[in-house]
């Protein structure tokens, strides 16, 4: 037994010796404590009136929500509404146009991720979380990875004015929504899904990463007028974003997503 234990010891000298004649000369480096990975800094989550509180007729929607990638790019659309309502009058509109988009025109539910009214309300349009990347259906060929913002509208001429307000919303759910990486101001390849798009299902489109509706689909969506914006709203996305990140396309540190609830 004494002879083991000698040979153990004689192991775990030779073991320090060796560690000291390989280490740095000097005093040894402090020992770090761990640090948490720094938090990828991106717009807070804007103000979102919710579909209940907007009244959403749940009856009508055909099946649960669906999911893809983060967004990866930004659609525009309008609604087609007149603009001169008042917006305590934006939630009754709401509802008509989720009636036509699931009565008339065959979809689960609203198409739209989200919409905006002329006063700057935001409000939940397809079911399935705001905080989570639901599958809109709001441009054909392109609802994956992608978010569709709807100004509650017509801007078809383009004298029509678009009001601040809601350029400001479409800006602040573009700023929040787009995944880290992505410059507001710069342009994607996103692939067909659909062949009644621009582009047949499997082709490669280079869009804007925001983009208007009839850049990828046949239709004067979002209307002269919005579409006209475009370029301002991109700067101004990308001004949100280098606000509290320092890049406008927000350059990711590493970092833990976070769960929704509903995924817990």
């Amino acid at each position: 037994m004494w002879s083991r234990r000698l040979a153990i010891g004689a192991v775990l000298l030779s073991l320090a010796f060796l560690i000291f004649r390989d280490g740095p000369t000097g005093h040894p480096p402090p020992v770090r404590a761990a640090v948490a990975p720094e938090r990828i800094r991106v717009p807070a989550q804007p103000a979102i009136v919710s579909r209940a509180a907007w009244h959403a007729d749940e009856s009508i929607v055909k099946e649960e929500a669906q999911y893809t990638g983060a967004a990866r790019a930004v659609f525009i659309h309008h609604t087609n509404n007149g603009n001169r309502y008042d917006c305590d009058d934006a939630p009754e509109m709401l509802r008509a146009v989720q009636s036509d988009h699931v009565n008339d025109e065959g979809w689960d539910d609203i198409g739209y991720n989200f919409v905006v009214d002329r006063c700057g309300t935001i409000y939940e349009g397809r079911a399935g979380g705001t905080t989570r990347p639901v599958r809109g259906a709001h441009t054909k060929g392109f609802n994956a990875d992608t978010v569709g913002i709807a100004a509650l509208g017509t801007f078809t001429d383009p004298a029509t004015p678009v009001p601040q307000p809601m350029l400001d919303a479409i800006e602040r759910i573009a700023a929040w929504k787009l995944r880290p990486g992505t410059d507001p101001r710069g342009e994607v390849v996103l692939v067909s899904t659909n062949s009644e798009s621009l582009y047949p299902k499997g082709n490669s489109a280079d869009l804007q990463v925001i983009s208007g509706h009839r850049d990828s689909y046949g239709t004067d969506c979002p209307g002269d007028a919005l579409y006209a914006k475009l370029p301002e709203i991109r700067e101004r996305t990308a001004a949100l974003r280098r606000a509290v990140s320092g890049s406008p396309d927000l350059l990711p540190a590493t970092t833990v997503a976070r769960k929704h609830p509903a995924e817990r």
